[in-house]
């Protein structure tokens, strides 16, 4: 009940946009590949942000 309150660490905030991101880059990949793989690149960058708060 009391994790309704919760606030989201950064990485989790960004793993959700990471997802979301890369569902995106999917669904353009089959109509619009240029948009998708900037959209993947936008994915990737963040993807470089969360490993580096692993470390």
């Amino acid at each position: 009940m009391f994790t309704l309150f919760k606030k989201k660490s950064e990485k989790e905030q960004l793993q959700k946009k990471y997802r979301a991101l890369m569902e995106e880059s999917y669904k353009l990949s089959h109509t619009n590949r240029k948009a998708s793989d900037t959209k993947q690149a936008e994915a990737e960058e963040i993807l470089k942000k969360i490993e580096q708060l692993k470390e």
